[in-house]
Order: structure tokens, then C-alpha cells, then sequence
């Protein structure tokens, strides 16, 4: 699979948001009930919804995060022949978290570099090399 960093606001379409959150200085990522991963906080855009509208959502559905400040930093796509995700890529600092919503995922965890079992290892380090920029 292939990724493929743009500018923010390059693409013009979006189908998902990406989170890449810190929570006191550790990387937060969440892990989902049905995986042993670790995986950053986002999803799909719903009906209606803008990106940093989704990504607020996602943010709390995905961490529990309810204080933060959360930043547009860029676009992606990411895919192979068979299939491809667009999406904004979202940075956030977050300062409090309350518990998970009952819903996808089962946990969250700070580390100080990125873990060896990700979710989307072909994806993930790429987006968390690009924000070092910012």
C-alpha cells in the first residue's frame, strides 16, 4: 500500500480524517475491540459533517479526549490498485481525557515512539514522519 502526502486543503474531496494525537507529550493511540493493534483515532466523514467537524468527533468517540486543541496540518491518499482512502490529517494536543465512549474501541495508550504492532503499518509511520514538520 501506498502513501502519498499533499498540502493541506490540496484535495479536494475527503472521505476520512486522521488524528495524530499527543496527550502530555506521548503519542496516544487507540486500540479496537476486535484487533490487537494500536492504531491512530479517526475515520470516515459522515453526511454533512466537515473534516475538523468529523475529526472532533472521532477525537472523543476514539480517546475519550474531551480538552484538547486539535490543528489541520495536511492531506494524504493512500491505496493500491484495488482500493484508496483520501483524507486531512488532523494534529492534536489533548489536556484531558474523560473514558472511552461504549463503542469500537477498547483502549488508549500513550508511548513515547510509535509501537511495532499498528494497525496500519504501512501508513502510520509515514503520517507521523510528515508532522514532525509542523
Amino acid at each position: 500500500m501506498e502513501c502519498k502526502i499533499y498540502n493541506l486543503n490540496e484535495l479536494k474531496e475527503y472521505k476520512y480524517v486522521v488524528i495524530l494525537s499527543k496527550y502530555k507529550g506521548s503519542i496516544l493511540l487507540s486500540r479496537h475491540k476486535k484487533r490487537s493493534t494500536w492504531e491512530t483515532q479517526g475515520g470516515h466523514i459522515e453526511k454533512g459533517e466537515t473534516p475538523l467537524e468529523a475529526a472532533k468527533r472521532e477525537l472523543f468517540e476514539e480517546s475519550g479526549a474531551v480538552k484538547y486543541t486539535i490543528t489541520p496540518v495536511f492531506d494524504y491518499l493512500a491505496g493500491d490498485e484495488k482500493s484508496s482512502a483520501n483524507g486531512m490529517v488532523f494534529m492534536a494536543d489533548i489536556t484531558e481525557l474523560a473514558d472511552i465512549p461504549d463503542s469500537e474501541m477498547k483502549e488508549v495508550r500513550t508511548f513515547d515512539k510509535l509501537p511495532d504492532a499498528l494497525t496500519y503499518p504501512e501508513i502510520t509511520p509515514i503520517l507521523f514522519k510528515k508532522a514532525k514538520e509542523f
